[in-house]
Protein backbone atom coordinates (compact mmCIF):
# COMPACT_ATOMS: atom_id res chain seq x y z
CA UNK A 1 0.00 0.00 0.00
CA UNK A 2 2.81 2.40 0.90
CA UNK A 3 4.55 1.72 -2.42
CA UNK A 4 1.35 2.51 -4.29
CA UNK A 5 0.88 5.78 -2.41
CA UNK A 6 4.53 6.73 -3.03
CA UNK A 7 4.19 5.89 -6.72
CA UNK A 8 1.07 8.04 -7.11
CA UNK A 9 2.74 10.94 -5.32
CA UNK A 10 5.90 10.70 -7.45
CA UNK A 11 3.90 10.44 -10.65
CA UNK A 12 1.84 13.49 -9.65
CA UNK A 13 5.02 15.50 -8.99
CA UNK A 14 6.47 14.36 -12.33
CA UNK A 15 3.25 15.35 -14.12
CA UNK A 16 3.27 18.79 -12.52
CA UNK A 17 6.91 19.32 -13.50
CA UNK A 18 6.08 18.36 -17.10
CA UNK A 19 3.20 20.88 -17.16
CA UNK A 20 5.52 23.63 -16.00
CA UNK A 21 8.19 22.70 -18.57
CA UNK A 22 5.69 22.64 -21.47
CA UNK A 23 4.31 26.06 -20.53
CA UNK A 24 7.78 27.51 -20.11
CA UNK A 25 8.96 26.19 -23.49
CA UNK A 26 6.07 28.11 -25.08
CA UNK A 27 7.25 31.35 -23.42
CA UNK A 28 11.00 30.81 -23.18
CA UNK A 29 12.22 27.73 -25.11
CA UNK A 30 15.71 27.75 -23.64
CA UNK A 31 14.59 27.88 -20.00
CA UNK A 32 11.87 25.35 -20.75
CA UNK A 33 14.46 22.91 -22.10
CA UNK A 34 16.54 23.48 -18.99
CA UNK A 35 13.49 22.40 -17.00
CA UNK A 36 13.20 19.28 -19.15
CA UNK A 37 16.83 18.34 -18.51
CA UNK A 38 16.29 18.83 -14.78
CA UNK A 39 13.26 16.52 -14.93
CA UNK A 40 15.37 13.85 -16.66
CA UNK A 41 18.11 14.27 -14.05
CA UNK A 42 15.81 14.21 -11.03
CA UNK A 43 13.49 11.40 -12.09
CA UNK A 44 15.03 9.24 -14.81
CA UNK A 45 18.74 8.96 -14.03
CA UNK A 46 19.99 5.99 -11.97
CA UNK A 47 21.21 7.04 -8.53
CA UNK A 48 24.07 4.53 -8.52
CA UNK A 49 27.50 6.13 -8.81
CA UNK A 50 28.48 3.28 -11.16
CA UNK A 51 26.02 4.45 -13.82
CA UNK A 52 27.96 7.41 -15.20
CA UNK A 53 26.87 7.24 -18.85
CA UNK A 54 23.44 8.72 -18.12
CA UNK A 55 24.89 11.55 -16.07
CA UNK A 56 27.39 12.31 -18.83
CA UNK A 57 24.50 12.50 -21.31
CA UNK A 58 22.65 14.92 -19.03
CA UNK A 59 25.69 17.19 -18.83
CA UNK A 60 26.06 17.12 -22.62
CA UNK A 61 22.40 18.13 -22.92
CA UNK A 62 22.92 21.01 -20.48
CA UNK A 63 25.91 22.21 -22.45
CA UNK A 64 23.99 21.96 -25.73
CA UNK A 65 20.98 23.98 -24.59
CA UNK A 66 23.14 26.64 -22.98
CA UNK A 67 23.35 27.99 -26.53
CA UNK A 68 20.11 29.93 -27.22
CA UNK A 69 20.56 29.11 -30.91
CA UNK A 70 20.67 25.38 -30.25
CA UNK A 71 18.79 23.24 -32.74
CA UNK A 72 17.33 21.19 -29.89
CA UNK A 73 15.87 24.25 -28.20
CA UNK A 74 14.24 25.11 -31.53
CA UNK A 75 13.13 21.47 -31.92
CA UNK A 76 11.43 21.53 -28.51
CA UNK A 77 9.66 24.75 -29.48
CA UNK A 78 8.39 23.05 -32.64
CA UNK A 79 7.10 20.10 -30.63
CA UNK A 80 5.05 22.13 -28.15
CA UNK A 81 3.66 24.41 -30.84
CA UNK A 82 2.88 21.78 -33.47
CA UNK A 83 1.83 18.70 -31.44
CA UNK A 84 -1.37 18.46 -29.40
CA UNK A 85 -0.60 19.14 -25.72
CA UNK A 86 -2.49 16.07 -24.51
CA UNK A 87 -0.36 13.90 -26.80
CA UNK A 88 2.89 15.52 -25.63
CA UNK A 89 2.11 15.20 -21.94
CA UNK A 90 0.75 11.66 -22.19
CA UNK A 91 3.81 10.57 -24.19
CA UNK A 92 6.26 12.10 -21.71
CA UNK A 93 4.52 10.53 -18.71
CA UNK A 94 4.12 7.09 -20.32
CA UNK A 95 7.52 6.88 -22.00
CA UNK A 96 9.32 8.91 -19.35
CA UNK A 97 7.88 8.17 -15.94
CA UNK A 98 6.14 4.82 -16.50
CA UNK A 99 8.64 3.21 -18.91
CA UNK A 100 11.99 4.88 -18.22
CA UNK A 101 11.63 5.44 -14.46
CA UNK A 102 9.20 3.04 -12.83
CA UNK A 103 9.43 0.39 -15.53
CA UNK A 104 13.21 0.34 -15.79
CA UNK A 105 13.61 -0.06 -12.04
CA UNK A 106 11.39 -3.14 -12.15
CA UNK A 107 13.05 -4.50 -15.30
CA UNK A 108 16.52 -4.27 -13.75
CA UNK A 109 15.28 -6.06 -10.65
CA UNK A 110 13.67 -8.88 -12.65
CA UNK A 111 16.66 -9.30 -14.97
CA UNK A 112 18.83 -10.05 -11.96
CA UNK A 113 16.21 -12.28 -10.37
CA UNK A 114 15.52 -14.44 -13.44
CA UNK A 115 18.91 -14.04 -15.20
CA UNK A 116 17.26 -13.39 -18.55
CA UNK A 117 16.45 -10.49 -20.85
CA UNK A 118 13.46 -8.31 -19.92
CA UNK A 119 12.38 -5.98 -22.77
CA UNK A 120 11.93 -2.22 -22.69
CA UNK A 121 9.40 -2.52 -25.51
CA UNK A 122 7.33 -5.33 -27.04
CA UNK A 123 6.38 -5.46 -30.73
CA UNK A 124 3.29 -7.40 -31.71
CA UNK A 125 1.18 -7.94 -34.82
CA UNK A 126 -2.57 -7.49 -34.28
CA UNK A 127 -3.09 -9.07 -37.71
CA UNK A 128 -1.27 -10.56 -40.68
CA UNK A 129 -3.74 -8.85 -43.01
CA UNK A 130 -2.44 -5.99 -45.12
CA UNK A 131 -3.78 -4.04 -48.07
CA UNK A 132 -0.27 -3.87 -49.59
CA UNK A 133 2.45 -6.36 -50.52
CA UNK A 134 5.76 -4.56 -50.16
CA UNK A 135 9.05 -5.96 -51.42
CA UNK A 136 11.26 -7.09 -48.52
CA UNK A 137 8.53 -6.97 -45.87
CA UNK A 138 8.22 -10.04 -43.66
CA UNK A 139 4.45 -9.48 -43.45
CA UNK A 140 4.14 -10.08 -47.19
CA UNK A 141 5.16 -13.68 -46.50
CA UNK A 142 2.76 -14.22 -43.58
CA UNK A 143 -0.58 -14.46 -45.36
CA UNK A 144 -3.77 -12.64 -44.43
CA UNK A 145 -5.79 -14.91 -42.17
CA UNK A 146 -4.14 -14.68 -38.76
CA UNK A 147 -5.08 -12.36 -35.91
CA UNK A 148 -4.43 -11.91 -32.24
CA UNK A 149 -7.72 -11.61 -30.39
CA UNK A 150 -8.38 -8.45 -28.44
CA UNK A 151 -8.03 -10.47 -25.22
CA UNK A 152 -4.60 -11.71 -26.36
CA UNK A 153 -3.45 -8.18 -27.13
CA UNK A 154 -4.68 -6.98 -23.76
CA UNK A 155 -2.86 -9.88 -22.09
CA UNK A 156 0.40 -8.91 -23.85
CA UNK A 157 0.11 -5.38 -22.45
CA UNK A 158 -0.85 -6.61 -18.96
CA UNK A 159 2.03 -9.08 -18.83
CA UNK A 160 4.37 -6.42 -20.19
CA UNK A 161 3.35 -3.97 -17.46
CA UNK A 162 4.03 -6.67 -14.84
CA UNK A 163 7.59 -6.92 -16.22
CA UNK A 164 8.08 -3.13 -16.32
CA UNK A 165 7.29 -2.68 -20.02
CA UNK A 166 5.07 0.31 -20.84
CA UNK A 167 6.02 0.96 -24.47
CA UNK A 168 4.45 -1.19 -27.20
CA UNK A 169 5.01 -1.14 -30.94
CA UNK A 170 2.35 -2.48 -33.29
CA UNK A 171 3.45 -3.92 -36.61
CA UNK A 172 1.87 -6.33 -39.07
CA UNK A 173 0.41 -6.82 -41.53
CA UNK A 174 -1.21 -3.43 -41.44
CA UNK A 175 -2.15 -2.76 -37.79
CA UNK A 176 -4.86 -0.24 -38.70
CA UNK A 177 -6.91 -3.02 -40.25
CA UNK A 178 -7.73 -3.50 -36.53
CA UNK A 179 -8.34 0.21 -35.97
CA UNK A 180 -11.26 -0.15 -33.51
CA UNK A 181 -9.43 -2.68 -31.36
CA UNK A 182 -6.30 -0.50 -31.27
CA UNK A 183 -8.29 2.50 -30.04
CA UNK A 184 -9.95 0.28 -27.42
CA UNK A 185 -6.55 -1.01 -26.30
CA UNK A 186 -5.12 2.51 -26.03
CA UNK A 187 -8.08 3.60 -23.92
CA UNK A 188 -8.01 0.59 -21.61
CA UNK A 189 -4.24 0.91 -21.05
CA UNK A 190 -3.81 4.66 -21.06
CA UNK A 191 -0.68 4.44 -18.89
CA UNK A 192 1.12 2.63 -21.73
CA UNK A 193 2.38 4.15 -24.97
CA UNK A 194 1.56 2.62 -28.37
CA UNK A 195 3.68 3.35 -31.45
CA UNK A 196 2.18 2.05 -34.71
CA UNK A 197 4.13 1.20 -37.86
CA UNK A 198 1.65 1.75 -40.68
CA UNK A 199 1.54 2.27 -44.41
CA UNK A 200 -0.70 5.28 -43.69
CA UNK A 201 -3.38 4.45 -46.23
CA UNK A 202 -6.10 3.81 -43.62
CA UNK A 203 -5.71 7.04 -41.62
CA UNK A 204 -8.77 9.30 -41.81
CA UNK A 205 -10.20 12.35 -40.04
CA UNK A 206 -12.36 10.42 -37.56
CA UNK A 207 -9.42 8.28 -36.50
CA UNK A 208 -7.19 11.34 -36.00
CA UNK A 209 -9.74 12.91 -33.65
CA UNK A 210 -9.81 9.77 -31.51
CA UNK A 211 -6.01 9.73 -31.37
CA UNK A 212 -5.97 13.31 -30.09
CA UNK A 213 -8.51 12.45 -27.42
CA UNK A 214 -6.61 9.40 -26.16
CA UNK A 215 -3.11 10.91 -26.29
CA UNK A 216 -1.08 7.69 -26.10
CA UNK A 217 -0.77 6.78 -29.79
CA UNK A 218 2.01 7.79 -32.17
CA UNK A 219 2.88 6.56 -35.64
CA UNK A 220 5.63 5.65 -38.08
CA UNK A 221 4.53 5.96 -41.71
CA UNK A 222 6.33 3.82 -44.27
CA UNK A 223 7.91 5.69 -47.16
CA UNK A 224 10.80 4.87 -49.50
CA UNK A 225 11.80 8.33 -50.71
CA UNK A 226 10.57 9.43 -54.12
CA UNK A 227 7.16 8.67 -55.51
CA UNK A 228 8.81 6.27 -57.95
CA UNK A 229 10.76 4.31 -55.30
CA UNK A 230 7.83 4.22 -52.85
CA UNK A 231 5.38 2.98 -55.46
CA UNK A 232 8.00 0.51 -56.76
CA UNK A 233 8.21 -1.16 -53.34
CA UNK A 234 4.69 -0.57 -52.03
CA UNK A 235 2.43 -0.30 -55.08
CA UNK A 236 1.09 2.32 -57.50
CA UNK A 237 -0.48 5.36 -55.84
CA UNK A 238 0.78 4.61 -52.33
CA UNK A 239 3.12 7.62 -52.23
CA UNK A 240 0.24 10.06 -52.73
CA UNK A 241 -1.81 8.31 -50.04
CA UNK A 242 1.09 8.61 -47.60
CA UNK A 243 1.49 12.33 -48.37
CA UNK A 244 -2.24 12.83 -47.80
CA UNK A 245 -1.99 11.00 -44.46
CA UNK A 246 0.93 13.23 -43.42
CA UNK A 247 -1.05 16.35 -44.21
CA UNK A 248 -4.02 15.07 -42.23
CA UNK A 249 -1.86 14.17 -39.22
CA UNK A 250 -0.14 17.55 -39.29
CA UNK A 251 -3.52 19.33 -39.37
CA UNK A 252 -4.63 17.29 -36.35
CA UNK A 253 -1.35 17.95 -34.49
CA UNK A 254 -0.49 14.26 -34.13
CA UNK A 255 2.96 12.90 -33.29
CA UNK A 256 4.39 10.84 -36.11
CA UNK A 257 7.62 9.53 -37.60
CA UNK A 258 8.50 7.92 -40.89
CA UNK A 259 9.85 4.40 -41.36
CA UNK A 260 12.38 4.11 -44.17
CA UNK A 261 13.77 0.86 -45.52
CA UNK A 262 16.98 1.80 -47.29
CA UNK A 263 18.25 -0.35 -50.13
CA UNK A 264 20.91 -0.20 -52.79
CA UNK A 265 18.37 1.58 -54.99
CA UNK A 266 16.97 4.33 -52.77
CA UNK A 267 19.74 4.99 -50.19
CA UNK A 268 20.81 8.34 -51.67
CA UNK A 269 17.43 9.95 -51.96
CA UNK A 270 16.14 8.91 -48.52
CA UNK A 271 19.10 10.71 -46.96
CA UNK A 272 19.00 13.69 -49.33
CA UNK A 273 18.51 17.16 -47.87
CA UNK A 274 15.49 17.86 -50.08
CA UNK A 275 13.79 14.69 -48.86
CA UNK A 276 14.42 15.58 -45.20
CA UNK A 277 13.02 19.06 -45.81
CA UNK A 278 9.94 17.49 -47.39
CA UNK A 279 9.39 15.43 -44.23
CA UNK A 280 9.79 18.34 -41.81
CA UNK A 281 7.51 20.53 -43.95
CA UNK A 282 4.84 17.86 -43.45
CA UNK A 283 5.26 17.84 -39.66
CA UNK A 284 7.44 14.74 -39.27
CA UNK A 285 9.56 14.73 -36.08
CA UNK A 286 11.46 11.45 -36.30
CA UNK A 287 12.84 9.18 -39.02
CA UNK A 288 13.51 5.48 -38.44
CA UNK A 289 16.04 4.07 -40.93
CA UNK A 290 15.96 0.29 -41.40
CA UNK A 291 18.53 -1.63 -43.41
CA UNK A 292 16.91 -3.92 -45.99
CA UNK A 293 16.85 -7.52 -44.69
CA UNK A 294 16.70 -10.46 -47.14
CA UNK A 295 14.09 -12.33 -45.10
CA UNK A 296 11.87 -14.92 -46.74
CA UNK A 297 12.54 -17.52 -49.40
CA UNK A 298 11.85 -15.06 -52.22
CA UNK A 299 13.80 -12.10 -50.82
CA UNK A 300 15.72 -10.10 -53.43
CA UNK A 301 19.36 -10.00 -52.29
CA UNK A 302 20.18 -7.52 -55.05
CA UNK A 303 18.48 -4.85 -52.92
CA UNK A 304 21.12 -5.20 -50.18
CA UNK A 305 23.27 -2.04 -49.98
CA UNK A 306 26.93 -2.34 -50.87
CA UNK A 307 29.46 -1.41 -48.14
CA UNK A 308 29.95 1.99 -49.81
CA UNK A 309 26.20 2.60 -49.90
CA UNK A 310 25.74 1.60 -46.26
CA UNK A 311 28.65 3.84 -45.25
CA UNK A 312 26.94 6.73 -47.04
CA UNK A 313 23.83 6.17 -44.89
CA UNK A 314 25.99 5.83 -41.76
CA UNK A 315 27.50 9.29 -42.24
CA UNK A 316 24.40 11.02 -43.55
CA UNK A 317 22.03 9.89 -40.79
CA UNK A 318 24.47 11.19 -38.19
CA UNK A 319 24.77 14.48 -40.04
CA UNK A 320 20.98 14.88 -40.15
CA UNK A 321 20.59 14.40 -36.39
CA UNK A 322 23.53 16.63 -35.53
CA UNK A 323 22.99 19.98 -33.90
CA UNK A 324 24.39 21.73 -36.97
CA UNK A 325 21.86 20.30 -39.42
CA UNK A 326 19.26 22.93 -40.39
CA UNK A 327 16.12 20.72 -40.23
CA UNK A 328 14.47 19.91 -36.89
CA UNK A 329 14.17 16.14 -37.03
CA UNK A 330 15.70 13.26 -35.07
CA UNK A 331 17.01 10.23 -36.96
CA UNK A 332 17.69 6.67 -35.79
CA UNK A 333 19.50 4.05 -37.86
CA UNK A 334 18.43 0.64 -36.56
CA UNK A 335 21.56 -1.08 -37.89
CA UNK A 336 24.32 1.54 -37.86
CA UNK A 337 23.50 2.87 -34.38
CA UNK A 338 24.33 -0.43 -32.70
CA UNK A 339 27.31 1.15 -30.98
CA UNK A 340 25.04 3.36 -28.88
CA UNK A 341 22.99 0.48 -27.47
CA UNK A 342 25.68 -2.19 -27.08
CA UNK A 343 24.90 -4.06 -30.28
CA UNK A 344 21.94 -6.35 -30.92
CA UNK A 345 18.84 -5.38 -28.94
CA UNK A 346 16.73 -8.40 -29.93
CA UNK A 347 15.77 -11.49 -27.93
CA UNK A 348 14.21 -9.34 -25.21
CA UNK A 349 17.38 -7.38 -24.44
CA UNK A 350 15.44 -4.28 -25.40
CA UNK A 351 12.63 -5.79 -27.45
CA UNK A 352 11.17 -8.86 -29.12
CA UNK A 353 8.37 -9.61 -31.58
CA UNK A 354 5.09 -11.53 -31.34
CA UNK A 355 3.57 -12.47 -34.69
CA UNK A 356 -0.14 -12.76 -35.46
CA UNK A 357 -0.12 -16.47 -34.53
CA UNK A 358 1.31 -15.74 -31.09
CA UNK A 359 4.84 -16.99 -31.89
CA UNK A 360 7.48 -15.12 -29.88
CA UNK A 361 10.38 -14.24 -32.18
CA UNK A 362 13.66 -12.61 -31.07
CA UNK A 363 13.33 -9.90 -33.73
CA UNK A 364 10.89 -8.78 -36.40
CA UNK A 365 13.47 -9.84 -38.96
CA UNK A 366 14.29 -13.23 -37.41
CA UNK A 367 11.47 -15.67 -38.06
CA UNK A 368 12.27 -18.50 -35.70
CA UNK A 369 10.51 -19.37 -32.48
CA UNK A 370 10.40 -22.00 -29.75
CA UNK A 371 7.58 -20.43 -27.72
CA UNK A 372 4.03 -19.20 -28.22
CA UNK A 373 2.08 -16.86 -25.95
CA UNK A 374 -0.98 -19.07 -26.36
CA UNK A 375 0.91 -21.80 -24.54
CA UNK A 376 3.27 -19.93 -22.20
CA UNK A 377 3.49 -16.66 -20.31
CA UNK A 378 5.82 -14.00 -21.71
CA UNK A 379 8.13 -14.54 -18.73
CA UNK A 380 8.34 -18.25 -19.56
CA UNK A 381 9.06 -17.45 -23.21
CA UNK A 382 11.92 -15.13 -22.21
CA UNK A 383 13.64 -18.03 -20.46
CA UNK A 384 13.20 -20.42 -23.41
CA UNK A 385 16.35 -21.87 -25.07
CA UNK A 386 16.06 -19.54 -28.08
CA UNK A 387 15.82 -16.35 -26.02
CA UNK A 388 18.47 -17.51 -23.57
CA UNK A 389 20.72 -18.09 -26.57
CA UNK A 390 20.46 -14.38 -27.32
CA UNK A 391 20.85 -13.41 -23.66
CA UNK A 392 24.03 -15.45 -23.24
CA UNK A 393 25.68 -14.33 -26.51
CA UNK A 394 24.95 -10.59 -26.75
CA UNK A 395 26.68 -8.58 -28.04
CA UNK A 396 27.51 -10.78 -31.01
CA UNK A 397 30.55 -8.75 -32.00
CA UNK A 398 32.86 -6.34 -30.19
CA UNK A 399 32.66 -4.12 -33.25
CA UNK A 400 29.14 -2.85 -32.65
CA UNK A 401 28.81 -1.77 -36.29
CA UNK A 402 28.28 -5.50 -36.87
CA UNK A 403 25.49 -6.06 -34.35
CA UNK A 404 23.16 -8.61 -35.96
CA UNK A 405 23.60 -12.39 -35.58
CA UNK A 406 21.80 -12.86 -38.89
CA UNK A 407 23.16 -10.13 -41.19
CA UNK A 408 26.75 -9.48 -40.09
CA UNK A 409 27.87 -12.50 -38.05
CA UNK A 410 27.58 -15.65 -40.17
CA UNK A 411 26.76 -18.78 -38.20
CA UNK A 412 25.79 -17.11 -34.93
CA UNK A 413 22.04 -17.21 -35.55
CA UNK A 414 22.26 -20.66 -37.14
CA UNK A 415 23.87 -22.11 -33.99
CA UNK A 416 21.34 -20.50 -31.64
CA UNK A 417 18.41 -21.70 -33.74
CA UNK A 418 19.74 -25.23 -34.05
CA UNK A 419 20.77 -25.50 -30.40
CA UNK A 420 17.33 -24.32 -29.27
CA UNK A 421 15.33 -26.45 -31.69
CA UNK A 422 13.41 -23.36 -32.79
CA UNK A 423 11.08 -23.71 -35.77
CA UNK A 424 10.80 -21.41 -38.76
CA UNK A 425 7.70 -19.22 -38.45
CA UNK A 426 7.37 -18.14 -42.07
CA UNK A 427 3.82 -19.05 -43.07
CA UNK A 428 4.44 -19.24 -46.83
CA UNK A 429 7.83 -20.78 -47.57
CA UNK A 430 9.87 -22.25 -44.71
CA UNK A 431 13.52 -21.19 -44.70
CA UNK A 432 16.17 -22.97 -42.64
CA UNK A 433 18.75 -20.99 -40.71
CA UNK A 434 21.40 -22.44 -43.02
CA UNK A 435 19.55 -21.17 -46.11
CA UNK A 436 19.25 -17.71 -44.58
CA UNK A 437 22.93 -17.76 -43.63
CA UNK A 438 23.89 -18.61 -47.22
CA UNK A 439 22.16 -15.41 -48.39
CA UNK A 440 23.73 -13.12 -45.79
CA UNK A 441 27.31 -14.46 -45.61
CA UNK A 442 28.59 -12.71 -48.78
CA UNK A 443 27.13 -9.45 -47.48
CA UNK A 444 28.75 -9.93 -44.06
CA UNK A 445 32.16 -10.60 -45.55
CA UNK A 446 31.89 -7.54 -47.80
CA UNK A 447 30.81 -5.23 -44.94
CA UNK A 448 33.50 -6.47 -42.55
CA UNK A 449 36.34 -4.31 -43.87
CA UNK A 450 34.27 -1.11 -43.96
CA UNK A 451 32.82 -1.76 -40.50
CA UNK A 452 36.30 -2.26 -39.06
CA UNK A 453 37.55 0.93 -40.72
CA UNK A 454 34.65 2.99 -39.32
CA UNK A 455 35.03 1.46 -35.87
CA UNK A 456 38.76 2.17 -35.83
CA UNK A 457 38.15 5.82 -36.73
CA UNK A 458 36.11 6.37 -33.56
CA UNK A 459 37.24 3.61 -31.16
CA UNK A 460 40.87 2.78 -32.01
CA UNK A 461 42.21 -0.47 -33.43
CA UNK A 462 42.69 -2.76 -30.43
CA UNK A 463 39.39 -4.60 -30.70
CA UNK A 464 39.27 -4.25 -34.48
CA UNK A 465 42.49 -6.27 -34.82
CA UNK A 466 41.08 -8.98 -32.60
CA UNK A 467 37.82 -9.13 -34.55
CA UNK A 468 39.70 -9.17 -37.85
CA UNK A 469 41.56 -12.28 -36.67
CA UNK A 470 38.27 -13.94 -35.77
CA UNK A 471 36.77 -13.03 -39.17
CA UNK A 472 39.78 -14.52 -40.96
Amino acid sequence: MNISIKDRATRAAFSKAVDIAINRIKKDPQKGMQDVVNIFDNYLMPKSSEMNSGKNAIERMRKEIADPNSKWVSFAEDIVNEIDENIIKTFVINAGYNAAYKGNNLRCQLQKEYDCNIPWTILFDPTSACNLKCKGCWAAEYGHKNNLTYEEMASIVEQGNELGTYFFILTGGEPLVRKKDILRLAEEFNDSEFHIFTNGTLIDEEFCKEVRRLGNLSFALSIEGTEESTDFRRGDGVYKQVMDAMNLMKENKLLYAVSICYTGQNYKYVTDDDFIELLTDHGCKLAWYFHYMPVGADADVSLLPTPEQREHVYHKVREIRSGEYPQNIFTIDFQNDGEFINGCIAGGKNYFHINSLGDMEPCVFIHYSDSNIREKTIKECLTSPLFMGFHQNQPFNKNLLKPCPMLENPGRLTKIVNDSGAKNTDLIASESAEELQAKTTPYAMAWNETANKLWKETHGDKEVKKEAEIAE
